[in-house]
């Protein structure tokens, strides 16, 4: 193989290696058998959700995993069809592939890294029915209002009555 040949292959496995290092999920994904419209709209709603969706070589993403000292996941999981999403949290990348496998169930989920740790797809499929950091920061402050509301309302009753 030619020196170019190794520099090139060198600087896709420092890519996946940084995007393994920057992202808070990483989902491993078996596309076989989706088709181009099915692939487009499913690249979309990972654009649309922020996050990174990249197909490279199995081998290049092994040498990565290994670099990165990340060596619990099963082997064949790196076998045949790997696409890579990188979520900037721990669940979006999960969320918008479980959703999308309802029109495509020939997507598969092989495994993931989140936080650093390896999970199996069971896990990531737990994780899909988290609701998202802002839909969960929008029932906080509802349930923290709750309280105030009501008790803004009972002054207010007991002030008419008093006056």
């Amino acid at each position: 193989m030619s020196k170019t040949a190794l520099e090139a292959k060198r600087k896709i496995v420092e890519e996946i290696k940084s995007k393994i290092q920057n992202s808070k999920s990483v989902v491993f994904v078996s596309y076989q058998g989706i088709n181009v419209d099915q692939d487009t709209k499913l690249r979309k709603s990972f654009r649309e959700s922020d996050v990174e969706y990249k197909i490279y070589k199995n081998r290049l993403i092994k040498i990565a995993l290994d670099e990165l000292n990340i060596t619990n996941y099963d082997p064949k999981f790196l076998e045949g069809t790997t696409s890579v999403a990188f979520g900037q949290d721990e669940v979006g990348a999960c969320t918008v592939l479980y959703g999308f496998k309802k029109t495509a169930p020939c997507l598969e989920a092989k495994f993931g890294v989140i936080n650093g740790d390896v999970v199996d797809s069971a896990t990531l499929e737990e994780l899909s029915k988290i609701p998202s950091k802002e839909v969960l920061i929008s029932k906080l402050l509802f349930l923290l209002k709750a309280p105030v509301s009501a008790l803004a309302r009972a002054l207010n009753e007991i002030a008419k009555k008093g006056a």
